[in-house]
């Protein structure tokens, strides 16, 4: 005869008031879920623009200011007007764009401007299949491996917040860096995708000569192109394609790298590596997501933005990559610190800080 000594398991009370209240948020949530391919298509078919421009419209005006069918325009109104999106007047049968939100959706030079963020959140929740297949065995994807809305969309998030904070406040807070900018600086721009953080301070600092690097040769190949598009010669600046640890060059005044330490597979060995390159009173720039050393402390809107990210995007990318370390999107200024210091710097400080994220100065 078998005999076990396992307990059955004590259930507790349910609270049914609880338990709904939990379904209906879980009924938002879905909402949510599906209000990020709205906010794109929003985006895409000029929606948001003909809302803005226009004042208060009908479906049938806004389809026909769109060249797109009455019927879809006026689902996506509806869903925008129960998500809060836009305001619905029931006695003229019109919608209109709040003037905040349409900053928020339409102007693309707000650090405010929120269709990127969704643009790269619904190219990865589109990979996210693969992901899931990936996750079993601890495998990686890498970050060329994934759509263009996640390359596209992480540019057009990212590129207001630098273009209203990198030369207005960034840079000035670190120490003696604007001065060897404007006198004339070598700079590296480690992780540089489409290249907006370098082309930002190459127009800013004209006397500086700037090189960007990253390992996705697409995102490379679009950063030469908009340097050109912005009037940058060859020898002002220039972009290669390289992982974070085969850098080359140096030495350089300044190297800076936006976003992108958390995501690569060795982060320490790229931070051996522009310690290597960097001159000896020179200055590293790292800007991350902004994060809590605790988990608790990124236990809000943000950080679960983020916390979704990391497992969709960042950790599958840092995976896919020798070493694999998948430090994650909310690894926070300690864990940076420790890589940095592993790496032979020794000093860090955090230098200035958005809702967004957090600059850190790292020096030897």
């Amino acid at each position: 005869m078998t005999t076990t000594t396992d307990h059955p398991t004590t259930v507790p009370p349910i609270d049914e008031a609880a338990l709904m209240d939990f379904v209906f948020r879980a009924v938002g949530e879905v909402g949510a879920t599906l209000n990020c391919a709205l906010v794109v298509m929003g985006d895409r078919l000029g929606y948001y623009r003909a809302l803005a421009g226009h004042g208060p419209l009908a479906a049938a005006r806004l389809a026909e200011l769109t060249g797109t069918g009455e019927r879809y325009a006026a689902e996506w109104l509806n869903a925008q007007a129960a998500g809060g999106f836009v305001e619905y007047d029931p006695d003229s049968g019109t919608y209109t764009l709040p003037a905040e939100h349409a900053v928020a959706l339409t102007d693309e030079t707000s650090p405010a401007f929120l269709p990127g963020f969704f643009q790269i959140a619904f190219g990865t929740v589109c990979d996210a299949p693969r992901i899931f297949d990936l996750a079993r065995d601890g495998d990686g994807l890498g970050w060329g491996d994934h759509n263009s809305d996640v390359h596209d969309g992480c540019e057009r998030f990212f590129r207001p917040g630098y273009a209203t904070n990198l030369v207005s406040t960034w840079l000035p807070a670190l120490d003696g860096v604007v001065d060897k900018l404007e006198r004339g600086a070598r700079v590296h721009d480690l992780g540089a995708g489409h290249g907006s953080s370098t082309i930002l301070m190459a127009q800013a600092y004209p006397a500086s000569t700037f090189v960007g690097s990253d390992a996705h040769a697409a995102s490379v190949a679009t950063a030469r192109q908009r340097a050109v598009d912005a009037g940058l010669g060859a020898d002002r600046i220039g972009f290669e394609v390289t992982p974070a640890t085969g850098t080359t060059g140096g030495p350089y005044d300044l190297v800076t790298t936006f976003d992108a330490l958390h995501d690569m597979g060795d982060p320490v060995g790229a931070a051996r590596r522009v310690h290597d390159l960097l001159a000896d009173d020179g200055t590293w720039m790292v800007v991350e997501p902004a994060a809590g050393d605790r988990i608790e402390d990124n236990l809000n809107p943000i950080g679960r933005a983020y916390y979704g990210f990391s497992t969709l995007l960042c950790t599958p990318s840092s995976l896919s990559q020798d070493v694999g370390l998948a430090i994650g999107t909310q690894a926070g200024p300690a864990r940076i610190n420790d890589i940095v210091t592993a790496a032979g710097f020794s000093r860090f400080r955090i230098a200035a800080q958005t809702p967004f994220n957090n600059v850190l100065e790292i020096r030897k």
